[in-house]
């Protein structure tokens, strides 16, 4: 297996050869990225004058290209941008949609039971109507600078005139590829049928000639007419669990501007992506209940501090696994579950020298009592994060679910299993499920986007994160080493992580936290060792000047506009770990 300095010398040809360091010049734009292919195309954008979200698109259709496992037009996306002019944060929802036939009992088979999420997945009855590229058109609309067409230049040369493949992808199949039909596997196999090698080169013209019309069609091409009926064909024509998606479903879908969900933590303001996401409000609040902790005193190394993050944890994902779901259809309690007496009550629980017996819910201001459930989503999903010459900052995360979505494909691009995202059972013991599949609904998500300013106003860090529920954890975990401990966003990244969504908590394996689990048992916390698969990216603000961050469990990089290449320590033998 070629080491990571080897797939680095080919998979970034444009970048200088002296350019492998941490000091980016001054007033250099910056990308960082899951991918060092799809961070080289945001800083193309960038060296021919576009704007942060310029670069983002680019950024988002490249990962498509050499990241199909994990993104893609096939699915969705969520932004949080910070424009410098005005200093204002917005963000966009490009969350697929379910179909407007589908009802609370959409995943139950034949004989009226509930579907194992191993059973929902493959097929049509998971694809949500995707989102991402009507998401794109508004983020553009909002705040592009280039033409539409050109943001498409580098992606559609990467599927035209192939790039080499990487262990991601080729693990990605092998590992988790069971339910990808033969038609798409066939778009990631060799000429004689053989299965790809790390190293081999991959063409996808299906997938450029795609990118090639929308270029010149715009989004909407997507949405009507041939390309949507080709895709509502494929969905309800599929071999397992088709579909009833019209075509109607994708004319009328809608990306939405939605309000974020900002509290200040220390001096900080903390700006995330509210409804249906889960991610902003839950990281929001894991760091609330720790604000009254001395976080920093105690420092990373120390078991109390990563035991009052994991009962932190548990009671934030309580509360968002009973309340959150899509706001369009479900009264969610944003402002009672970010309540500063509410937040208090519940830190209340937490002590330094024990664990608490039973964590439930609690009830915010506002809010409806509904039926917890177990979260469904799994560890895919991409992430990326620019920043320009202006100031301006945009952090998107971009899925399409779980590694090669659905298994179904059109035109080269893998279509998602967002859907699997809801709650299978509708309702239990009389409560309805907030995340319940309804008819043009939005599941709820765990991506966190988020952007850190300063007390000036200033960004100081903008980060965000793959890998299913974990990238909430992920993201606190991030900003307590950034914001408390004064750590950079690259150490803080890849820092080992305690997740404890529930009562027990996993200590992650090769990092130095599985010392510390006979120091949290005694604080009677129940841990495992096992690898979690994270991954993520962030650019920070730091004497000036942007610089960027990567997960060194993943291929990413962050590239300066001048071709600086972040220099990241990788994890033992990153790549060959268990794909995110």
């Amino acid at each position: 297996m070629k080491t990571m300095p080897a797939l680095l010398a080919l998979l970034l040809p444009l970048a200088p050869a002296n350019a492998r360091d941490t000091a980016p010049r001054p007033d250099q734009g910056m990308v960082s990225a899951a991918d060092p292919r799809a961070a080289m195309a945001g800083v193309e954008i960038l060296r021919a004058g576009g704007s942060a979200t310029d670069a983002a698109i680019a950024t988002m259709l490249a990962l498509g290209v050499v990241e199909p496992q994990n993104s893609g037009i096939g699915g969705g996306s969520f932004w949080v941008s910070h424009t410098a002019r005005g200093a204002k944060t917005t963000t966009i929802d490009a969350r697929e949609t379910a179909p407007a036939a589908a009802d609370p009992r959409w995943f139950y088979d034949d004989a009226g039971r509930p579907m194992s999420h191993a059973d929902a997945v493959p097929g049509g009855r998971s694809v949500g109507v995707p989102g991402a590229l009507r998401g794109m058109a508004l983020a553009h609309r909002q705040s592009g600078v280039l033409p539409w067409a050109a943001l498409f230049g580098p992606a559609i040369r990467l599927a035209h005139d192939g790039f080499v493949v990487t262990p991601r992808l080729v693990n990605g199949l092998a590992r988790n590829g069971r339910h990808v039909t033969p038609e798409t596997r066939a778009l990631y196999t060799a000429a004689d049928g053989s299965s790809l090698k790390v190293g081999a080169m991959l063409r996808n013209p299906a997938h450029a000639a795609l990118l090639e019309r929308i270029a010149q069609t715009g989004a909407d091409s997507f949405y009507v007419g041939p390309q949507a009926q080709k895709i509502v064909a494929t969905v309800n024509g599929a071999a397992r669990n088709p579909s009833r998606m019209t075509t109607g479903d994708l004319a009328t879908y809608e990306a939405k501007s939605r309000p974020p969900v900002c509290v200040k933590y220390r001096v900080y303001r903390i700006c995330g992506m509210g409804p249906p996401s889960s991610g902003g409000i839950t990281v929001l609040m894991i760091l609330k209940q720790l604000e009254r902790f001395d976080m920093a005193a105690l420092g990373k190394d120390d078991a109390t501090a990563w035991h009052l993050f994991a009962e932190s944890s548990r009671l934030a994902y309580a509360d968002r696994n009973l309340y959150i779901g899509d706001p369009d259809y479900v009264r969610v309690p944003v402002k009672g579950m970010l309540d500063a007496r509410y937040l208090a009550s519940r830190s209340a629980l937490i002590t330094p020298d024990r664990t608490i017996a039973t964590v439930a819910a609690g009830t915010p201001p506002g809010a409806r009592r509904r039926l917890p459930v177990p979260a469904s989503e799994v560890a895919g999903t991409s992430d990326l994060v620019a920043a320009d010459r202006q100031g301006n900052v945009v952090e998107v995360t971009t899925t399409i679910e779980g590694y090669f979505g659905s298994g179904l494909s059109v035109d080269g691009i893998p279509l998602n299993n967002e859907l699997t995202d809801f709650d299978t059972v509708p309702a239990k013991d009389g409560y309805l499920v907030a995340n319940r599949v309804e008819g043009g609904k939005r599941p709820r998500s765990s991506m966190a986007p988020t952007i850190v300013y300063n007390p000036d106003g200033s960004v100081r860090l903008a980060l965000g994160a793959a890998g299913g529920p974990t990238i909430i954890a992920q993201i606190a975990k991030a900003l307590v080493g950034v914001l408390d401990w004064k750590m950079t966003a690259q150490d803080a990244i890849a820092m080992g992580l305690l997740y404890a969504p529930g009562p027990g908590a996993t200590a992650e394996q090769g990092t130095a936290l599985e010392a510390m689990v006979p120091a949290l048992q005694a604080l009677g916390e129940t841990v495992k060792v096992a690898p979690l698969g994270l991954k993520a990216n962030a650019i920070e603000r730091v004497g000036g000047r942007w610089v960027g961050a990567a997960d060194p469990r993943s291929e990413g990089v962050a590239i300066g506009e001048d071709g600086r290449v972040t220099e990241i320590k990788r994890v033992g033998n990153a790549l060959s770990r268990p794909p995110e």
